[in-house]
C-alpha cells in the first residue's frame, strides 16, 4: 500500500461565519494543494472537510499519515468518539447530541478505506506544511469574504 501524507487546516471568521480550508497530500516527493470555502459554517466544519477532502483525492487504498492541529478531528478518530458518536445515533457520552454528523458520517465512511495513522501538531508552532494549509484555508476564507462583498 502506498503511504500518503496529509496535512490539514481550517479558518473561520466569527464562528459561525465564513470560513475556509486547506489540505495538502505528501507523496514520494509530490505535493498536491487543495482548498475551497463556504460562506456560512464553522471552524470545526472546515477542519473536518479539509480531511474530507483530501481523502477524496486519493484514488486507491492507502496508508495515511494524517496530520491536523485540529484535537476534534484527531481525538474524534484516534481516541473513537466519532464511531461511539455514530453508534448511539449521533449523540455524545453526554447524552448531547454530535455536532456535525453529516461530515463524520462522511469522514468514517473514508477511513474504512485505508490505513489512517493520526498525528496532532501545534497550531501555529512552525510546522511548515500546517503554516501552508493554514496560508491556504485563510486565502479560500478571504475569497468567500470578498465575494460576499
Amino acid at each position: 500500500m502506498k503511504t500518503v501524507e496529509i496535512y490539514t487546516d481550517g479558518a473561520c471568521s466569527g464562528n459561525p461565519g465564513p470560513g475556509g480550508w486547506g489540505a495538502i497530500l505528501r507523496y514520494r516527493g509530490t505535493e498536491r494543494e487543495l482548498s475551497g470555502g463556504e460562506a456560512q459554517t464553522t471552524n470545526n466544519r472546515m477542519e473536518l472537510t479539509a480531511v474530507i477532502r483530501a481523502l477524496e483525492a486519493l484514488k486507491e487504498p492507502c496508508t495515511v499519515e494524517l496530520w491536523s492541529d485540529s484535537r476534534y478531528v484527531i481525538d474524534g478518530l484516534e481516541k473513537g468518539w466519532a464511531k461511539g458518536w455514530r453508534q448511539r445515533g449521533w449523540i455524545k457520552a453526554d447524552k448531547k447530541p454530535a455536532l456535525n454528523p453529516d461530515l463524520w458520517e462522511r469522514l468514517l465512511t473514508l477511513c474504512e478505506s485505508h490505513e489512517m495513522r493520526y498525528h496532532w501538531v501545534r497550531g501555529h508552532a512552525d510546522n511548515e506544511y500546517n503554516e501552508r494549509c493554514d496560508a491556504l484555508a485563510v486565502a479560500a476564507r478571504e475569497r468567500i469574504v470578498q465575494c460576499e462583498e
